[in-house]
């Protein structure tokens, strides 16, 4: 067997820098009370999202039958329709806010 094919193979795998969100569907979201704020705290205490992930995906399955204020990590761009469709606000969870110029 040649020499190339008998020694291990090493090299750059995107596997570990990857991120990883943990989906939540929005049919799942119409659990939460009218006008709730929906965010990883509370997504992980009904167990929604469990898992060690580096963040949470909402994915647009299902229609929402509530306004919301959902914050999460990622959005789909067809549940960020449905949200603000029905009045609903969308955040990102750890974006950084623009900073005021002090005077």
């Amino acid at each position: 067997m040649p020499l190339i094919r008998r020694i291990p193979k090493r090299g750059f795998s995107n596997a570990r820098h990857a991120t990883r969100y943990v989906p939540v569907n929005l049919e799942a979201l119409n659990r939460f009370e009218e006008g709730a704020r929906v965010d990883e705290a509370a997504l992980r205490a009904t167990g929604l999202a469990n898992g060690r992930a580096s963040g949470i995906k909402i994915l647009g399955q299902g229609e929402l039958t509530k306004k919301l204020t959902v914050s999460a990590h990622a959005f789909s761009g067809s549940a960020r329709a449905k949200i603000e469709g029905l009045g609903g606000v969308c955040e990102i969870a750890g974006a950084r806010k623009a900073e005021s110029p002090q005077a």
